[in-house]
C-alpha cells in the first residue's frame, strides 16, 4: 500500500478513569484502580492511524499545564507529528474523568474540554494547503460548529467524521455533503435522522449527502452503506476488557481502509477487527493494532 498521510483534527484529554473491583456501590467509595492516560477522540483515533501505518498529524489543543505536556510528549513518542497543534500559555488541558463497572463497561463521564474551541477558522486558515495536501482529513464532534462548518467549506482533501455524541452529532448536518465517510453511532444516527432504526438511518443519511456511512451498533456489530448498497456484520469474537476505545479504533480502521481503496465490506470488516482488538485490551489504544490484523 502506498505511503498515506492523515491530518486529524479534534480533541486531546487527560483522561482519568476509575474502575471498582467488583459491581459498584453507587453514592459510595468504592475500592479499585484509577488510572491516567493520554486520550480524547481526535488523539485516540490519531494513535490508532499511526499503528496502521499512516503518517499522522495532530492538529489539537493543549495548555501549557502538566496535562499538556505530558500529551504532547506520549504523542510525540508515539510518532504522531504534533507540529500542527495549538499550545496555549495558562491554558487548561482538556480533562476527561470516567468511571466504568467492574467489567470496564463505561457507567458515567465529565469532560472539561473548552480549550477546544481555540481550534477556530482562523487557526486552521493558517494551515489550510497542509490540510488540503493530505490523503485525509478526520474530524472529530468536540469542533465549533464555525470550525466544522469551515473546514466544510474550504478544505478539499477527503473528509472524515466521528461526531463523538448524540448533542455534538447535530454540528456536524450542514457538512454531511461534504464527508467521505461518516461513523456514528445507532442511537446518534437515528437521532440525526428522525428514523427509528440503523438501516432507515444509514440510508438517510446517504440522502443527505455522505458518501459512506458506518452505523456502529454496539455488541451487534455495525451497518455499512453506499450508494445502493448496505450491508451489516456481526462484531469480531472478543472477550470484553474495556470498550472505551472501540469506537476510536473502528474509526481510525475506516479512514485507514479508505484511504487505502477498500470497498465497503472490507471498510466495515476491518472496522470491526480493530475494535475487537480495543475491547481486549485494558489500555484506550491496543499497541499491537496494526495494518496486517485487519487485511
Amino acid at each position: 500500500m502506498e505511503h498515506k498521510t492523515v491530518i486529524v483534527i479534534g480533541a486531546v484529554n487527560m483522561d482519568i478513569c476509575g474502575r471498582p473491583n467488583k459491581a459498584p456501590n453507587m453514592q459510595d467509595s468504592n475500592p479499585g484502580t484509577v488510572s491516567m492516560t493520554p486520550g480524547g477522540v481526535g488523539r485516540n483515533i490519531a494513535h490508532n492511524l499511526r499503528l496502521l501505518g499512516l503518517d499522522v498529524k495532530l492538529v489539537a489543543a493543549i495548555g501549557s499545564d502538566v496535562y499538556g505536556e505530558g500529551i504532547y510528549r506520549s504523542c510525540t513518542e508515539n510518532g504522531i507529528d504534533m507540529s500542527m497543534c495549538r499550545r496555549i500559555k495558562g491554558g487548561r488541558t482538556s480533562t476527561y474523568l470516567y468511571v466504568t463497572d467492574d467489567k470496564g463497561e463505561m457507567m458515567m463521564a465529565v469532560s472539561d474540554m473548552d480549550i477546544s474551541a481555540s481550534i477556530t477558522p482562523s487557526y486552521l486558515s493558517l494551515l489550510l494547503d497542509k490540510l488540503n495536501a493530505a490523503n485525509a482529513v478526520v474530524l472529530d464532534g468536540n469542533l465549533s460548529p464555525e470550525t466544522l462548518r469551515w473546514i466544510g467549506e474550504n478544505v478539499t482533501a477527503p473528509l472524515y467524521a466521528d461526531p463523538v455524541s448524540i448533542t455534538k452529532a447535530e454540528r456536524m448536518k450542514p457538512i454531511l455533503g461534504k464527508l467521505t465517510a461518516f461513523k456514528p453511532n445507532e442511537v446518534e444516527a437515528m437521532s440525526m435522522t428522525g428514523e427509528s432504526t440503523s438501516l432507515f438511518a444509514a440510508e438517510a443519511l446517504l440522502d443527505m449527502g455522505v458518501k459512506r456511512v458506518f452505523v456502529s451498533l454496539g455488541a451487534d456489530g455495525i451497518v455499512a452503506a453506499e450508494g445502493s448498497e448496505v450491508i451489516k456484520l456481526p462484531c469480531a469474537a472478543a472477550d470484553i476488557v474495556n470498550t472505551t476505545g472501540c469506537g476510536d479504533a473502528a474509526t481510525a480502521a475506516i479512514v485507514w481502509a479508505g484511504v487505502n481503496g477498500l470497498d465497503l465490506a472490507e471498510t466495515a470488516d476491518a472496522a470491526m477487527k480493530a475494535a475487537a482488538m480495543a475491547i481486549e485490551c485494558e489500555e484506550t489504544v491496543n499497541p499491537d493494532l496494526c495494518a496486517e490484523l485487519l487485511m
